[in-house]
């Protein structure tokens, strides 16, 4: 099975044209934890939210330019690091009433590794999103995973210097917080650290016990994206990350002081993006523009889960602003809409979308798309030790290191079956501060019109993964 693996994945890597991002995978291997489950046999059900998000398939890529990873180096750690995560190494079985849950099985994660001519430098300056999916394991969910890796860990050695690591599973067993923190734990044990944020495995922490209320604003956004099938003519689809200095955020939040005092990075870039994509998309010229938000519920309940909750804790909601505010490119004014919005989001909603996703028996849907969605991973901005307060937070994936103050270049995640008007990732920078790095994803002719946006080219980012050079 394993030679297979490698031969097909090669395959579609030797169809890139340029030697330099060709990636070839060259051995493989299988890792499990260094202690057994105990008792064996237990299983963990997924969340109704868990299972929501069965459309889509998640990677998270971490980017070191410093060295290689030598794998043999940190092997003992992550054995190590996987006694914590059964969920990790275990198996997807249905339950009997044909819903999806990890068995415990110790089967272990597969773990691929690959090799690529270049330095990370210039992949990141040169390859652009498809070249990046080669640097993951694309591996979709077979009919029966009873012998399947749902977590497969991809390890790329860069010829002229650094290294990738890219941890990939189906979105429904784990979220950006989930991934990001597994790699992290794997670095603390490295380190011989206590874990900051070890596992929460208890997914009985995200159900609701009442029924749903039908009239809160949350259903609103699942039920008629529910009854929408895929499109049949998807359009080409191309990505490219924008890097803000935390300078630049910083002027401009302070342009907005007087109207928006509390705006975050977060609401200034996803209004900045939002009205330059709109202006692309005639066909809704005439209507009001609705854009979907994505935010982590871990830390806004009135019970908070730990920020080690295993599995899935997003919420999507809709925010339509007025045609004229987009149109008229009224930058300041829709980033206070979309920071009323952040901030108004309310419990009650989400537990609402809970208990309407627990009422459904029909199959999951598309939940990033097929409207425009705009992700926030700002809480990846968080306390790194135990005794931390909340007001010394770091951004936890670039402290996610094997070497001493050899933090990640770049991270980097990608949602999979995201086709239609696009998604949006705003995410922190490893500068620090409020600097921000904007992965975009739209039909290939947008995307080109957006990276010669004079509006977003003012603030001058700069380019990643864009495929330009």
């Amino acid at each position: 099975m394993a030679p297979n693996d490698i031969a097909n994945k090669n395959h579609t890597n030797n169809k890139n044209k340029n030697n330099n991002k060709r990636v070839d995978v060259h051995s493989v291997l299988t890792m499990v934890s260094s202690t057994p489950v105990n008792p064996p046999g237990r299983t963990s059900p997924l969340t109704a939210v868990d299972r929501a998000m069965g459309k889509h398939n998640l990677h998270v890529i971490f980017y070191y330019r410093s060295g290689s990873l030598e794998f043999d180096r940190v092997r003992p750690s992550l054995n190590e690091a996987l006694t914590l995560y059964p969920n990790v190494t275990g198996r997807l079985a249905k339950d009997g009433k044909g819903n999806w849950e990890v068995k415990f099985t110790d089967a272990g994660v597969r773990v691929y590794f690959a090799k690529v001519g270049c330095s990370v430098d210039e992949w990141l300056r040169f390859a652009d999103g498809d070249d990046e999916m080669h640097l993951t394991v694309c591996d979709e969910l077979p009919d029966d995973p009873q012998y399947w890796s749902p977590f497969r860990m991809q390890i790329t050695q860069f010829e002229g210097g650094g290294s990738a690591l890219a941890m990939s599973c189906p979105h429904m067993l784990a979220d950006p917080m989930t991934v990001t923190l597994l790699i992290k734990a794997w670095t603390d044990t490295h380190h011989q650290h206590l874990i900051a944020h070890p596992p929460f495995l208890h997914p009985l922490a995200l159900t609701n016990p009442s029924k749903p209320d039908i009239t809160s604003a949350s259903p609103s956004y699942h039920s008629p994206n529910s009854d929408k099938s895929n499109p049949q003519h998807s359009p080409k689809m191309s990505s490219a990350t924008f890097s803000f200095s935390s300078s630049t955020i910083t002027q401009c939040l302070s342009e907005f002081c007087g109207t928006v005092p509390n705006a975050t990075p977060f609401d200034l870039l996803t209004a900045l993006f939002w009205t330059r994509i709109a202006r692309q998309k005639t066909k809704t010229r005439d209507s009001d523009k609705k854009i979907v938000i994505c935010i982590d519920m871990r830390k806004r309940l009135s019970a908070p889960l730990p920020y080690g909750y295993f599995g899935n804790a997003m919420y999507f909601s809709d925010l339509t602003v007025a045609n004229k505010d987009i149109d008229s490119n009224d930058v300041a004014h829709v980033t206070e809409q979309v920071h009323r919005h952040v901030a108004g989001v309310k419990e009650e909603e989400f537990m609402s979308a809970i208990g309407w996703l627990e009422s459904r028996c029909a199959p999951p849907f598309k939940m990033y798309g097929p409207e425009l969605t705009c992700v926030n991973l700002e809480h990846l901005i968080a306390p790194t030790g135990v005794n931390v307060s909340e007001s010394e937070r770091q951004q936890l994936m670039y402290m996610a290191s094997f070497d001493k103050d050899q933090k990640p270049a770049h991270v980097s995640y990608q949602v999979t079956n995201a086709e239609g008007d696009g998604l949006i990732l705003v995410m922190p920078s490893p500068e620090g501060r409020l600097a921000r790095r904007v992965s975009v994803t739209l039909p290939e002719d947008e995307i080109r019109t957006l990276l010669e946006d004079d509006v977003i080219l003012r603030l001058k980012p700069t380019l990643l993964l864009s495929g330009r050079g």
